[in-house]
């Protein structure tokens, strides 16, 4: 029976079963697409990533022997949908039988179920064999439950896979860091250099502008950093967990102006397109972990292992446990657009200016740049969640909807009501010159409230409070906040609301 097997292009697993021997009989399909492209306005580089490594992993799987039918951005046949172009491929070599990877995005899934039901041929649907959870398994865990915790998830991820385990219990006898993880960087220990891979991707980059896909930010053709081949995400690997891991845990959190990524991995783009698998890169950290205890701390083997193994494949299963109602979900019902600096990075504000260029340079920006900068200003100023939704989506080069949308919606926005998060992450300047040196050379001042050249930060905290007191003022993990509040004098309460207003009237001049 001649069979077509498609493969999207975040499914760029070399070691799916379906690979594992030569069958004459199936032909595989990957296809390059404005569908896939203008959903949102992308980055230029995320662009170029998912195709730059689509298409070295199509050139792989030929040279391993198998038929492959590969169709790029500005083929004639090219129709630009996904269905269209496998109605057209069953049709053109006379397939008897559809099969197809579950796919991580609803949309995708969504799309595939109708088509295979409207086909004639038998179709089949296989696991990506990819994740360590399934779809269904913090819906399993949580489902009538009062309180839904990363942490409970995680802590079941790290008995199930033996992971940092003594038996039973945790290893160090703590399940988690955090606390440790948490300083400031101020130059030492020197950041290591994540411009190893310079990959040239100048044909893909052509092939997108002629195509007409619209796109932002700013890309090197001749200069690519992202890992586009298996062989390329493995040294990435490898070249974090001897240079990095060692101060992942206590620097994750931290910010600074002389760097972009200070001790990341940069392997979240390689994860999400499958080119590594989540467990060889834990065992592999792990396993130097346990080779040199005194150069790599248990705190940051931990801090790492936590964000694989429990923060991304519990951000899955909310995704599927609550989609779709999930992407309209809109708490504080925020109807703010978007200002122009989160597109050009020309704003006053520092802190913004360095997360948005970073993020147009290099389309990436770490987890607190995304969550305490960007978000947290989102969330101040009253964004409506799908202009930060769909900006997230395109501008960062590992963001797929799966993994987006419910840190972006849920924890990052509260827009879910606190199904991710269980309270709204929202700070004044304070939080972020402790993580950074963002406010030093800030045209505002960190430690101003109201008046000329307060850093807006500090009174949209409390205008925040303020208007959400009827949702909020319950929440038993943000008392604190409202009980300093309602303890202001009501003159210095009334000024710090008056310079919140002033600054959401002029928004887009900050």
């Amino acid at each position: 029976m001649k069979t077509l097997r498609l493969i999207l292009g975040d499914q760029l697993n070399h070691n799916h079963p379906w690979f594992k021997e030569v069958d004459k009989n199936v032909v595989y399909c990957l296809f390059e697409m404005r569908q896939e492209t203008d959903y949102v306005k992308h980055h230029i580089q995320k662009i170029a990533g998912f195709f730059a490594a689509m298409r070295n992993f199509a050139s792989e799987l030929v040279k391993l022997g198998h038929e492959v039918i590969y169709c790029k951005i500005n083929d004639k046949e090219n129709t630009q949908s996904l269905v269209e172009n496998l109605q057209l491929l069953i049709n053109q070599n006379k397939i008897e039988k559809l099969e197809y990877l579950l796919p991580d995005e609803y949309r995708l899934d969504q799309q595939l179920q109708v088509f295979c039901k409207q086909l004639t041929i038998p179709t089949n649907v296989f696991d990506s064999a990819h994740f360590l959870s399934t779809r269904d398994d913090v819906k399993v865990l949580f489902d009538g439950k009062k309180q839904i915790l990363m942490e409970t998830f995680y802590r079941t991820m790290r008995k199930r896979y033996n992971i940092l385990m003594d038996g039973e219990k945790p290893v160090g006898g703590k399940w988690n860091y955090d606390e440790d993880n948490r300083k400031k960087w101020k130059g030492t220990p020197a950041a290591p250099k994540h411009n190893l891979l310079k990959i040239d991707v100048s044909e893909v980059v052509k092939d997108i502008e002629k195509s007409g896909a619209a796109y932002f930010g700013n890309i090197n053709p001749k200069a690519f950093t992202w890992p586009v081949t298996r062989k390329d995400a493995l040294g990435v690997l490898k070249y974090f967990i001897q240079e990095s891991l060692p101060y992942f845990g206590h620097f994750q959190d931290a910010m600074s102006t002389k760097e972009n990524y200070l001790f990341h991995s940069r392997l979240s783009f390689a994860l999400n397109v499958k080119l590594i698998s989540p467990i060889e890169v834990v065992h592999e950290a792990v396993k130097a972990w346990q080779n040199n205890q005194s150069v790599i701390t248990l705190p940051q083997i931990e801090g790492f292992v936590r964000q694989i193994i429990g923060w991304r494949e519990y951000m899955r299963g909310i995704y599927w446990w609550k989609m779709p109602e999930y992407e309209t979900m809109n708490y504080f019902n925020h109807q703010t657009k978007l200002p122009h600096y989160f597109w050009d990075a020309d704003t006053k504000m520092n802190c913004i200016k360095h997360a948005v260029q970073n993020s147009l340079d290099n389309a990436y920006a770490h987890h607190i740049q995304r969550l305490m900068v960007t978000g947290n200003f989102a969330l101040l100023a009253g964004i409506h969640p799908t202009e930060l939704d769909e900006w997230y989506l395109g501008i960062y080069i590992d963001a797929l909807q799966w993994v987006e949308i419910t840190n972006t919606r849920g924890m990052s926005q509260f827009a879910d009501g606190g199904i991710v998060g269980s309270k709204p992450y929202v700070s004044s300047a304070n939080y972020i010159d402790k993580m950074s040196d963002y406010c030093g050379s800030c045209h505002y001042n960190k430690s101003v409230k109201y008046g000329d050249k307060a850093c807006p930060f500090n009174s949209l905290y409390w205008h925040f409070y303020e208007r959400n007191q009827p949702l909020l003022g319950k929440n038993n993990r943000i008392g604190m906040m409202y009980n300093v509040l309602n303890r202001m004098q009501p003159d210095e309460r009334e000024k710090l609301i008056n310079q919140a207003e002033i600054y959401l009237k002029n928004i887009e001049k900050l």
